[in-house]
């Protein structure tokens, strides 16, 4: 037996980014004793926790694609998934690495910008403090989590 929680859900909307022709793409992260048993990227993910250590966040991309077809990163962001079981409408807030002077004037006039060479960066709450950052805008998830054995293993939601 071990402590389970299981993730429902879906992401609603993104807003505050600029242009309307954004896609996100979205990742589970799990850290520490957490692993994901089954389940697909979309969808219902179960996950085991033989020791808490992390609680597990997803991690959001958002991309915008221009009527060229070229794509650019338009913001990054991660959320804590929620501890307790039910339906949660998550709001995960979005920042985009800033450059400098001449960074953002091409970023303004031609597209593209500054990408991070991993998200995995948004995992390290000391690297991601040091980066420069712009607010991007807010991606919506509604979140349909289940709890199953997670107070044989202290933890208290």
């Amino acid at each position: 037996m071990a402590a389970e929680i299981h993730i429902i859900g879906q992401i609603e909307s993104a807003y505050g980014f600029g242009d309307n022709r954004v896609a996100c793409r979205w990742s589970l992260h799990c850290g520490g004793g957490w692993r994901v048993i089954e389940g697909e990227v979309e969808g219902q993910t179960h996950t085991d926790l033989p020791e808490s250590e992390r609680w597990p966040r997803i991690l959001v991309e958002v991309w915008n694609y221009d009527k060229y077809g070229r794509h650019s990163i338009s913001g990054y962001g991660n959320c804590f998934v929620p501890s307790s079981p039910g339906e949660h409408k998550v709001e995960c807030h979005c920042w985009r690495p800033k450059g400098n002077f001449r960074e953002e004037l091409t970023r303004s006039f031609i597209g593209g910008g500054l990408q991070l060479r991993s998200a995995n960066i948004l995992l390290d709450p000391i690297q991601s403090a040091q980066l420069r950052t712009v607010a991007a805008g807010t991606v919506e998830m509604r979140l349909g989590i289940i709890t199953r054995h997670l107070d044989k293993f202290g933890i208290l939601c």
